[in-house]
């Protein structure tokens, strides 16, 4: 990404660019924003996030215009005019500066809030919020216990509260999500059988 913050805003991630479209430097566009008319207005300025070989790495692009084709989001960039250009944008991330109280809403963090916060479990401490994983389906919460990983979907009926000031998540996770299952009804072991005794066949030779 390019350029520092302003003092009382963050950063959004509101979109990546997938794939070219088009002869005309159009890209169609991943959403990551439930108002794109809000966030994809003419003239909206997103800083990207590319690698740093990229042409792109350390700039900001304009948005001429957000189309819909076939239910796909399409959007239009200043300087961005032809197939090549917009080929070389594929895969970069769109992030924009947006203000923290406006942006804030009940039941919404952001990813630096809950990173860091002590994850508790029927009152105990399982581990600490070490990111957040923004997939297609669902946020999920990346949990770092003392030897491991857990990803927990950061949905209501498993993280039924956020505490920022307390600096705590409470999770009501499935049975196994934090340990190995065990089984609570083992198959019993078999018992050795009898050896079988000579037929009367065998005992009369």
């Amino acid at each position: 990404m390019s350029g520092a913050k302003r003092p009382g805003t963050t950063q959004l991630r509101v979109g990546r660019l997938v794939k070219a479209h088009g002869l005309k430097g159009a890209l169609k566009v991943e959403l990551y924003t439930d108002d794109p008319g809000k966030r994809f207005v003419p003239g909206a300025t997103f800083s990207l996030q590319v690698p740093t070989s990229s042409p792109w790495h350390g700039k900001s692009i304009e948005l001429i215009e957000l189309r819909w084709y076939n239910s796909h989001p399409v959007a239009f960039f200043v300087d961005v005019d032809d197939r090549t250009a917009a080929e070389s944008l594929v895969k970069a991330i769109l992030w924009i500066d947006a203000d923290v109280a406006a942006e804030q809403e009940p039941d919404a963090w952001y990813d630096h809030q809950l990173v860091g916060l002590r994850v508790l479990r029927d009152g105990a401490e399982v581990g600490k919020v070490a990111r957040v994983e923004h997939m297609p389906a669902q946020d999920l919460l990346v949990i770092a216990t003392a030897d491991r990983e857990v990803l927990v979907p950061f949905v209501s009926a498993i993280v039924p509260a956020v505490d920022l000031q307390a600096g705590t998540v409470t999770v009501t996770p499935p049975a196994g999500l934090f340990e190995e299952l065990v089984d609570a009804d083992p198959e019993p072991e078999s018992e050795p059988q009898p050896e079988a005794s000579p037929s009367d066949a065998d005992a009369a030779e």
